[in-house]
């Protein structure tokens, strides 16, 4: 995307983050339309809490609801695999009445051990966690499969991309999950799909039938090399892979993860939702 077009989507993002602020889109030239109403195109856009991983969990919440967003998928860093069920009903307490939903935990890395996968089931129910992002050993893959159809809790196994020896990419992730439960199914992380020579567009409509959770971001580089950086601002084709979502009618988690300058994450957030709302508004 050229400097005019990112300029152009950006512009348009905050133009409707601005109405919404306002209270209204009286005055804006596409207030009338289904996007201004929901800037996201029916889309459950939120944040994945690594990106708030310098945070305590009351600052994470705070900080979700101000960057616009209600949806949340939780970091180990926020609530402890290692939590009692008395506080994870309390963590989701909280979320509950801050105005979010919480979507899921993850990632999780899970070895080939029933009690540590039976704990993971354990700590994403007493939650109330609808699916666990996750990154299982090879051989665990039947006991997950066990585990997700008995606790009736969808599974999303993360691809990490060049270095990850088990799922660099999420078609290496639905090449083993495609004939499983239906509980078994992909969270593609868009940027370290990229990173591992993947077409982000079509990966995304190749995964749709397994897709469970997305990690949107953006990377400097289509290479082993790229790192983060703003939505809009890097390689990646996000409006090909909105418009995708959005064709899709994709009812899971697209949760934002930005993973640069941790100890102020908030401008980089702000910047990739605005991007994100533009985008949108202007794909029609």
């Amino acid at each position: 995307m050229d400097i005019i077009s990112r300029r152009r989507f950006l512009g348009m993002g905050l133009m409707g983050s601005a109405a919404l602020a306002a209270g209204g889109f009286a005055g804006a030239s596409f207030g009338q339309d289904a996007a201004a109403r929901d800037p996201f195109r029916g889309l459950k856009v939120g944040i994945a809490s690594f990106s708030l991983r310098n945070f305590k969990l009351d600052q994470a919440i705070a900080m979700t609801k101000e960057a616009g967003v209600k949806y949340i998928t939780l970091k180990d860093v926020h609530l402890p695999m290692k939590s009692t069920p008395a506080e994870r009903e309390e963590a989701r307490k909280k979320i509950e009445a801050a105005g979010l939903v919480l979507m899921g935990g993850g990632v999780i890395y899970m070895k080939n051990k029933d009690d540590e996968i039976r704990g993971a089931f354990e700590y994403a129910k007493d939650a109330g966690m609808q699916t666990i992002v996750c990154s299982p050993e090879l051989d665990a893959l039947d006991t997950v499969e066990k585990m997700a159809r008995q606790y009736d809790i969808r599974i999303a196994i993360h691809n990490h991309g060049p270095g990850d020896k088990r799922y660099p990419s999420p078609l290496d992730v639905l090449r083993l999950v495609k004939d499983r439960d239906a509980h078994m199914g992909i969270c593609i992380d868009v940027g370290h799909s990229v990173r591992s020579g993947d077409d982000a567009v079509a990966v995304t409509r190749q995964c749709a039938a397994r897709l469970y959770d997305f990690h949107m971001k953006d990377v400097t580089q289509a290479t082993a090399k790229g790192g983060p950086i703003e939505v809009g601002k890097g390689v990646i084709d996000i409006p090909g892979v909105l418009r995708a979502l959005v064709d899709m009618k994709f009812p899971y988690h697209v949760a934002l993860e930005y993973e640069a300058h941790a100890d102020a994450p908030m401008p980089g957030i702000v910047e990739s939702f605005a991007f994100m709302r533009g985008v949108l508004a202007a794909i029609g």
